[in-house]
């Protein structure tokens, strides 16, 4: 047992670059005093800015990966990056819930790379819709979100789980991110740090969200407070892979 920390998990790919996936995700984790545990979902070739091949890994592998995990430790939360399809995707989370009802979900839906790499395509939205309700929590982009939920509006609090619309690609005001949540609509400002893009933005941001909840903050104070931590990360350097301790 870790002595006082809560247990986290990543199940997502493996960037041997560092800066995204499995591995900027134990990095985060390790930041914010949680320990982290973590599943890959793939493994990739690949730069911070590059992208060439992927190997996905058995599904029935990763469901005795988490079996195993979930039957020797409390997780308090799990962050899910990159997976093959809406299929695997509700098959991990199905088996999280049956195994540990309490644990909460936080979903990155990388749907394709930087390098415009297609990991995931949603054809099949009413499957989609079953398996919002699971997750605690999804951090979309502006880009991400409009496949998700093809008729989306930024003005309307109509779906199925709560959202984190990340402001990144938003032209009208950058840096300024949306929390949807059951009852209220929420604006997270950027602070005046000048930041850079990094490749991994939003693993870093999902994890860090995921480690926050762990922690036993509301949703409200772990969205804040990991926006603190991914503008830091990313100031930190003005190249595509940030430092995660200065």
């Amino acid at each position: 047992m870790s002595a006082n920390r809560p247990f986290v998990l990543t199940i997502a790919g493996l960037d041997p670059s560092g800066g995204a996936g499995i591995l900027a995700d134990i990095k985060t984790f390790e930041q914010h005093k949680v320990t982290g545990f973590a599943i890959s979902t793939a493994n990739t070739i690949q730069t911070e800015n590059q992208f060439y091949e992927i190997e996905w890994t058995n599904l029935n592998f990763v469901i005795r990966s988490i079996e195993t995990l979930f039957s020797n430790y409390k997780i308090a939360v799990v962050k899910i990056g990159i997976v093959a399809s809406l299929y695997d995707l509700n098959q991990i989370i199905s088996t999280i819930k049956l195994l540990s009802p309490s644990t909460k979900i936080v979903w990155d839906p990388v749907l394709k790379s930087t390098t415009k790499f297609v990991f995931m395509n949603i054809e099949d939205h009413e499957r989609l819709n079953k398996i919002l309700p699971k997750i605690d929590l999804i951090t979309p982009n502006y880009h991400e979100a409009k496949i998700l939920f093809p008729d989306f509006s930024s003005k309307e609090n109509s779906f199925l789980t709560d959202i984190l619309l990340k402001g990144g690609h938003n032209k009208k005001a950058l840096g300024t991110d949306t929390l949807f949540l059951e009852d209220e609509i929420l604006e997270l400002l950027p602070s005046n740090q000048k930041c850079f893009e990094k490749h991994g933005s939003g693993c870093v941001l999902s994890s860090a969200i995921a480690s926050n909840l762990a922690l036993n903050q509301t949703m409200i104070e772990a969205c804040k407070n990991a926006k603190i931590y991914i503008e830091n990360y990313l100031s930190s350097t003005s190249t595509l892979i940030g430092y995660h301790y200065v």
